[in-house]
């Protein structure tokens, strides 16, 4: 079914972008943009949004406090939100309305929730390390070793899984590339 003249002006007089009313009445945005400039109405700006509002403006919140990412994914299913002129993490975003800073290296949820982020349930490496090693500590597994059994300093290639087991990061980088052979 064709759009008509009139659906149009009235989705422009509501100050959506021609984009926008071409992609809700499945018509030409080149059609919109004519009706636009013979009406006299101005363009909508490219961005009305701070980065944050646009953030918020694409997640859902659900059960247990998570909030879901309901915008763009990545090829691998990975959250993505592009806001002119850069693509951002919106993990990278949660971490810094909560702390109000660059988080340091990846950022991700490690409450269960697939790509949760809810700036709650974000941390940065530097914080999932800390974590995770209290964790450690807490379920009596005590310090982890300087060196690991393949002679890797841990203070450089030293991990911690979720629940606080320590792992060597170099080893795990040596069984990748035997496999890849």
């Amino acid at each position: 079914m064709k759009a008509t003249r009139e659906q149009i002006i009235e989705l422009l007089h509501k100050g959506l972008s021609n984009t926008v009313i071409a992609r809700q009445l499945r018509c030409d945005r080149h059609r919109v943009g004519d009706i636009r400039r013979e009406l006299g109405i101005a363009n909508v700006s490219a961005q009305p949004l701070t980065l944050e509002e646009k953030w918020k403006s694409r997640t859902r919140p659900v059960e247990g406090g998570h909030l879901e990412w309901t915008g763009e994914r990545a090829s691998g299913g990975t959250p993505v939100l592009r806001y002119w002129p850069e693509s951002h993490s919106p993990a990278a975003i949660a971490f810094r309305i909560k702390y109000g800073r660059e988080p340091e290296g990846y950022v991700r949820a490690d409450c269960g929730f697939q790509h949760c982020v809810a700036p709650d349930h974000v941390d940065d490496v530097a914080a999932r390390h800390r974590t995770r090693e209290q964790l450690r500590y807490l379920t009596g597994r005590g310090e982890r070793p300087a060196v690991c059994r393949h002679g890797h300093d841990q203070a450089a290639h030293g991990r911690y899984e979720a629940d606080g087991r320590a792992y060597c990061e170099a080893c795990k980088a040596d069984q990748r590339r035997r496999r890849t052979r």
